[in-house]
């Protein structure tokens, strides 16, 4: 599964960015793509991730960092996973990862510990 991730980039505190991560996985009935990131100096986190299981709706889940300013989209025609990001603060800078599998690897709990297939990483640098 080959993953490509673009949209990184500066941008001032309480701007906009979106990040998007293309895959042709998502053409598939079942899918799971999450988004990571991981700041100098910690470790990984989860942003959050879709999850589209054959004849289930689409899920999404979000850290509760991002719940409320990040939103995950599909675009299945464009094969592309989106990461809106508005209200981006100074703590959001970071580097940013998507990652995809089936639709079990994306939950609430964000671990993304089997996602088969990495992009990669795209900086996201916030200024004050």
């Amino acid at each position: 599964v080959q993953l490509v991730e673009s949209g990184g980039g500066l941008v001032q505190a309480g701007g906009s960015l979106r990040l998007s991560c293309a895959t042709p996985k998502i053409r598939n009935n079942d899918y799971g793509v999450g988004w990571f990131r991981q700041a100098p100096g910690k470790e990984r986190e989860g942003v959050g991730c879709v999850a589209q299981a054959a004849g289930m709706p689409r899920t999404t889940y979000y850290a509760d960092f991002a719940r409320g300013r990040f939103t995950i989209t599909s675009d299945i025609a464009e094969a592309t996973v989106y990461l809106q990001m508005n209200g981006v603060k100074l703590e959001d800078t970071a580097q940013y990862y998507c990652a995809a599998g089936w639709s079990y690897d994306c939950d609430s709990g964000l671990r993304g510990l089997n996602y088969a297939a990495w992009s990669q990483e795209t900086q996201v640098t916030v200024s004050s």
